[in-house]
């Protein structure tokens, strides 16, 4: 291999990261809505499904109800927890009188938590638009307003809403920008979600997701989904099936969420959905989800082969000239693109350099999740994701 072949088998580092930044481009913003309510603003019913999310229910309940959307009400599910989690949203809540906290009946045989909890908010909601919401998100003022804007410009029945991911510590910032690139590799930018024609092209953001009440109940609402890990992108593909509109835009100045506060925190929740819910993303069939545990390994291990190379060079286990060009091409590509990253998500560049520690730590995820199957483990309780 010469000179121009490193420079060949180069690029399958160089044009992907490409590709991604020029679809995440056009992506459309919630900032681009007025804030302005419509007239006549019809009720939004905020339901926010919540287990043992004691450390998180406070802010998030008072955020929600700092809103400037006139006509809102707000349902806390707490679905069985052994914590405080009931009693902190009472006390955020501060007896507003658009607030509920109310109690999740027991979980029946089938379903996953977080579905039976959305589905008990929605069964007493009295919105003509449901708003499904994380516990640990801190919404805007202008969230619902902006919302509620582009769903009527958009007429669509589902807007979900993909806020900025709150990066508090070392693993978080090192590990988390990797997993949502590989989600932008695969589903572009809010355009090309919007805009494709096809049902595994749909993805919605489970921590911000607005639907009108009449198509969520024409689709069977989450029990439609009460067997998915990944219910929200199912959710989006059950209403693009059914022929409803669906639209994802950003909303970095109206939604933030920290998903996960530890390494053992992120590696156990995205080990939960990785697999069993990148399942339901791949077409070609029996064919695609055969090969899907090779696709979803590929990315950390594209990561990993050129510092790899450079490391047993150093050692004097690789002396190919050509093969040292193909690493180093390779790696200042994929180094260049971490930069640019981290830029983008307003964090030190200097990250860009642990990006070889982040892909690491994704193989490992995504190796015991393909291990555990649909097998899914989540705040005490065990699922068969289906």
């Amino acid at each position: 291999m010469h000179s121009p072949g490193a420079i060949l088998w180069s690029l399958p580092w160089i044009i992907p990261p490409v590709v991604t930044y020029f679809r995440l481009r056009h992506s459309r913003s919630l900032d681009d809505e007025s804030d302005t309510p419509p007239e006549s603003p019809p009720l939004v019913s905020v339901i926010v499904p919540a287990r043992n999310e004691a450390h998180n229910i406070a802010r998030c309940v008072t955020s929600i109800l700092s809103t400037t959307y006139p006509n809102l009400e707000l349902i806390v599910v707490d679905d069985s927890s052994t914590d405080r989690t009931a009693q902190i949203a009472r006390d955020a809540a501060e007896r507003d009188p658009r607030a509920r906290i109310v109690a999740s009946p027991p979980l029946p045989e089938g379903w996953f938590g977080k579905q039976w909890a959305c589905a008990t908010g929605a069964k007493i909601a009295r919105g003509s638009v449901l708003q499904f919401t994380d516990a640990d998100t801190v919404h805007g003022a202008d969230l619902v307003t902006r919302s509620m804007n582009a769903m009527r410009r958009n007429r669509a029945q589902l807007l979900s809403v993909a806020g900025r991911q709150e990066l508090g510590g070392f693993w978080e910032k090192v590990i988390q920008p990797q997993i949502f690139t590989i989600l932008s590799m695969r589903y572009g930018g809010t355009e090309s979600v919007t805009r494709s024609t096809r049902v595994r092209d749909k993805i919605a953001n489970g921590q911000c997701i607005f639907v009108t009440h009449d198509s969520y109940d024409a689709i069977g609402g989450h029990a439609s989904v009460r067997t998915s890990v990944a219910e929200d992108m199912m959710l989006a593909q059950k209403f693009f099936a059914a022929r409803k509109r669906v639209v994802l835009m950003l909303g970095l100045d109206q939604l933030s969420t920290r998903m996960y506060a530890s390494l053992g925190g992120i590696i156990s929740g995205w080990r939960k959905n990785v697999f069993a819910g990148g399942l339901d993303s791949m077409p070609f069939g029996k064919v695609g989800h055969t090969l899907f545990p090779l696709f979803l390994l590929m990315p950390p291990l594209l990561e990993l082969l050129p510092p790899l190379a450079l490391v047993l060079a150093a050692f004097g286990f690789a002396t190919s000239g050509t093969l040292m060009l193909w690493a180093a091409i390779s790696g200042g590509a994929t180094l260049l693109w971490w930069i640019v990253v981290y830029v983008t998500i307003r964090e030190s560049p200097l990250y860009a350099l642990a990006y070889p520690l982040g892909a690491l730590i994704l193989l490992y995820i995504f190796f015991t999740a393909v291990i555990r199957g649909r097998r899914v483990s989540w705040k005490g309780r065990t699922y068969i994701s289906q």
